[in-house]
């Protein structure tokens, strides 16, 4: 690529990149070669996402034939965000409505739909089948920076210093999740608790049931632009420079008595993934104990 890839994403044996070339591309890991190409936009890829359906009809199939087809989606400064055969590199849709930048993505496989954040302040919802629009989020005050998407709850983060909670069904806003004192880049959803990263450099867990906020991790001196949760461990990665590891487990125990039976036993169906899968290279980290103390620097391997 020609320039810098704002984006990456990891799905099946493929890794997809988006750039501020315009282009979003696929490339194989095994074979660690580029293997297709998605041109169409008329300004930087900022955000990707991948699903499989059998549901998208497929000229050069046989009449009747369903097969689960691979499908790339990408948002991007132009203001679109479009959906894209992943085997032929060729626009399916163009989703057009925002009036700013398309700054994240959130899909919803099973009902067939995409949420989409942008810079024009708004959340818009959209059929990936037929491309129709179906809702406008409209509550915040700044550019929607982030989402995540659980149980047909919609989180969106915002530089207005907020995160909503949406009922993605209707559109309604039902909690806001305030404390931060900047935007909010970086959301993740685990066990009845929110995790919120920050660009005041602090990490934030908030209950979703009563929208407490539980605990704030501070240690970071620049923004947090990633976060991620694995065996009631946080990880925050941030533009200082550092990766750092806290101790969630008492967070998480205390919203255990609100969790709904439902999602208790989703979560135990769900098998644990290995770090491994989490960070595949070698990353070296500062580690924060969770009764304060110094810090030490580990790799994980």
């Amino acid at each position: 690529m020609s320039r810098t890839l704002p984006r990456i994403l990891v799905a099946k044996d493929y890794l997809f990149s988006g750039s501020y070339d315009r282009t979003a591309r696929c490339w194989s890991v095994d074979k660690e070669r580029q293997i297709q190409e998605f041109r169409g936009h008329r300004n930087c890829v900022l955000t990707l996402a991948h699903y499989s359906s059998k549901d998208i009809p497929d000229a050069s199939s046989e009449q009747g034939e369903k097969v689960s087809r691979d499908f790339l989606v990408t948002g991007s400064t132009d203001g679109t965000a479009k959906v894209w055969w992943v085997s032929s590199g060729c626009c399916y849709q163009t989703l057009r409505g925002h009036t700013g930048a398309v700054l994240c993505l959130a899909l919803d496989e099973l009902n067939q739909e995409l949420f989409t954040g942008s810079t024009d302040s708004t959340i818009r919802t959209w059929n990936l089948v037929t491309g129709e629009p179906l809702k406008v989020f409209k509550e915040h005050q700044g550019s929607v920076i982030c989402l995540e998407l659980v149980n047909r709850h919609l989180y969106s983060g915002s530089a207005d210093r907020t995160v909503k909670c949406w009922l993605a069904d209707t559109g309604e806003s039902v909690r806001t999740f305030r404390a931060h004192k900047h935007s909010v880049s970086a959301l993740k959803y685990h066990a009845g608790t929110l995790f919120t990263g920050s660009g005041d450099a602090c990490a934030r867990a908030f209950n979703t049931e009563s929208g407490v906020l539980q605990r704030v991790f501070r240690g970071h001196t620049f923004i947090i632009n990633c976060i991620q949760v694995h065996n009631e461990v946080l990880y925050t990665a941030s533009h200082d420079g550092t990766l750092r590891i806290w101790d969630i487990h008492g967070v998480c125990k205390q919203n255990l008595r609100s969790r709904p039976k439902k999602e208790l036993a989703q979560n135990r169906s769900t098998p644990k993934r290995s770090l491994s899968q989490l960070f595949n290279n070698k990353v070296g980290c500062t580690v924060t104990p969770p009764q304060g103390g110094e810090c030490e620097t580990i790799e994980l391997l």
